[in-house]
C-alpha cells in the first residue's frame, strides 16, 4: 500500500522510506524514493531515523506474537534519539481493535475491546503512539482499518479453493476499504488531521462477509463459496480464519469524510472489485 503513496508524495515532499532489503532499497530508489536500510526489529539497525523528516507515515504491522508492538516501541525510541521529532505522524492501525460488536454501528468513540491477539498490539501501538505524541507535541492521527483490497488484493484464490463462508443465520458484517483509497486517506490525514485524532478508514459498504464472497465470485465468474454452519466452521477452519469470522460490526466514517474532506474513489465494495478486474 505504501508504494501506492509515493507518486502522490513525490510532488510535495522529498520522501524517505525504511526498508529491510537492499531489492526494495533499489526499487524505491528508482521511484525517486530516498531509502534507509533498517528493520523494526532491530532497534540498533534505525539509528538513522531520528530527525530525519518533518512528517512520518507508520504503515508497519506488530510482529506475530506478544503483546505489544515491539516495532512500534523500537521506532519511538529512534525517533527519540537525535533530540528532533515529526511535526505530524500518520499510523495506519486496525478495526479489529474495537472487537465484535454484534453488527452494531461504531464510531471512534466506541471504546477498544480487542478480542485477538493482533487487536491487542494494535491497541498497544496506539497507546504507545499517544502517549509519545502527546509529550513531544506531535501532530497525531491513527487510521483504524478494517479488510484492505484492490489490484492484486481480491479473494481470488480463496474463492477458487472452495474455502466455505458462513450461513446467513450466523453470518457477520465486515468492512472494506479499496488500497487506492487508503493512500488518499493517509496523505489527506498527513495534511489535514486533526490532532490525536481517530479516523474510521472505511468505505460506504454496509455488506456481509459471505455477501462479499458472493459479490466477488460472480464479478470474477467463480463459484461462490460454500455456506456451512458456525458450528461445523469452528470444527473445520483455522483458528486464524475463524477469528475474523467471530466479530461483526459496521464502520462509521462520518469523521473521514467531514473532517479529512475525503471523497473516495471507490464508495462500495462493487465498484473497487469492478476496478481491479479492469486492472488484471
Amino acid at each position: 500500500m505504501a508504494l501506492r503513496l509515493v507518486p502522490r508524495l513525490m510532488n510535495k515532499f522529498r520522501v524517505y522510506a525504511l526498508v529491510r532489503s537492499r531489492a526494495s532499497a533499489e526499487r524505491l530508489r528508482a521511484l525517486g524514493v530516498t531509502p534507509i536500510i533498517g528493520d523494526l526489529d532491530d532497534r540498533a539497525s534505525l539509528k538513522r531515523v531520528g530527525g530525519m523528516a518533518d512528517m512520518l507515515l507508520h504503515f508497519a504491522p506488530p510482529a506475530n506474537a506478544g503483546a505489544i508492538d515491539s516495532r512500534t516501541k523500537n521506532l519511538i525510541a529512534a525517533l527519540n534519539s537525535r533530540g528532533s521529532v515529526p511535526r505530524r505522524l500518520v499510523y495506519i492501525s486496525t478495526s479489529g481493535v474495537y472487537g465484535d460488536c454484534r453488527g452494531a454501528w461504531v464510531d471512534e468513540t466506541r471504546p477498544v475491546k480487542p478480542a485477538t491477539a493482533r487487536g491487542v498490539r494494535r491497541v498497544d501501538a496506539e497507546n504507545r503512539l499517544r502517549e509519545w505524541a502527546g509529550t513531544n507535541g506531535v501532530c497525531l492521527s491513527i487510521l483504524r482499518a478494517p479488510g484492505i483490497y484492490g489490484d492484486g488484493r481480491l479473494p481470488e484464490s480463496r474463492l477458487r479453493a472452495g474455502t466455505p463462508v458462513l450461513a446467513a443465520a450466523d453470518d457477520v458484517y465486515t468492512n472494506h476499504i479499496h488500497a487506492d483509497d487508503l493512500a488518499n486517506i493517509a496523505l489527506a490525514a498527513l495534511l489535514r488531521a486533526r490532532n490525536s485524532r481517530i479516523y474510521n478508514a472505511s468505505d460506504d459498504s454496509e455488506i456481509k462477509m459471505a455477501d462479499y464472497f458472493d459479490l466477488a465470485a460472480d464479478m470474477l465468474k467463480l463459484p461462490r463459496p460454500p455456506r456451512v454452519s458456525r458450528a461445523h466452521a469452528q470444527a473445520t477452519l483455522p483458528k486464524e480464519l475463524l477469528s475474523f469470522m467471530g466479530e461483526s460490526r459496521r464502520l462509521r466514517n462520518d469523521r473521514l469524510i467531514n473532517e479529512l474532506k475525503v471523497k473516495l474513489r471507490y464508495p462500495t465494495v462493487r465498484e473497487g472489485i469492478a476496478d481491479a478486474i479492469r486492472r488484471r
